[in-house]
């Protein structure tokens, strides 16, 4: 495997990790309703042995007003399970079933809730800039190996890492701004 190979892959595993905490910040509460918020909501499903799905692969989730969520199961049968894993879900949203559908109030953020919310993206944030630099360790360990078995000069290693650590540097760097971004938006009132 060449050096450019072997950076094409770091940039496209650091890519993901920062996709993943977009992805993650996205069911972080901010002052509106969102269905990420409960999307991903684990849900064991009774008439269908007890498995566990995801809400989204359940019901419709809609936003009707700024902050109200509307679920809608597509199977009216799920919707004792549904309420129930939003419930034991622990997101701070109460459910209250309504005919068909689940009304979710979504309430304003306490600021002593504001702050444990920024803690949390704190805490995704540097699990996704160590994930990063995993990923640059890798890519050089794999570089000195290539040099190891004579693949690869010194310097040609050397350089390679220079490229892999401007890499994490980019990708810390968008890391380190949305998570600021973020936390701007849940101390927003």
């Amino acid at each position: 495997m060449s050096t450019s190979t072997q950076l094409a892959d770091a940039g496209a595993s650091m890519k993901k990790s920062v996709e993943h905490l977009l992805h993650e910040f996205a069911g972080i509460r901010t002052g509106k309703a969102s269905p990420q918020l409960v999307e991903n909501v684990d849900v064991k499903v009774s008439i269908y042995g007890g498995t566990s799905m995801k809400l989204k692969q359940l019901a419709a989730i809609s936003t009707p007003e700024p902050r109200l969520l509307m679920v809608s199961p597509f199977d009216p049968s799920t919707l004792q399970d549904i309420e129930r894993g939003i419930r034991e879900a622990n997101i701070g949203i109460n459910p209250a079933t309504e005919g068909k559908t689940i009304r979710l109030p979504v309430p304003e953020l306490t600021e002593e809730r504001r702050r444990d919310l920024v803690k949390v993206v704190k805490a995704k944030a540097e699990e996704a800039r160590v994930a990063v630099r995993s990923v640059r360790r890798d890519a050089i360990d794999a570089a000195r190996k290539m040099e190891k078995n004579k693949e690869i000069t010194e310097d040609e290693r050397h350089d390679f890492e220079g490229e892999v650590q401007k890499l994490t540097d980019k990708h810390v760097a968008e890391i380190d701004d949305l998570a600021r971004n973020k936390e701007k938006e849940v101390m927003t009132v």
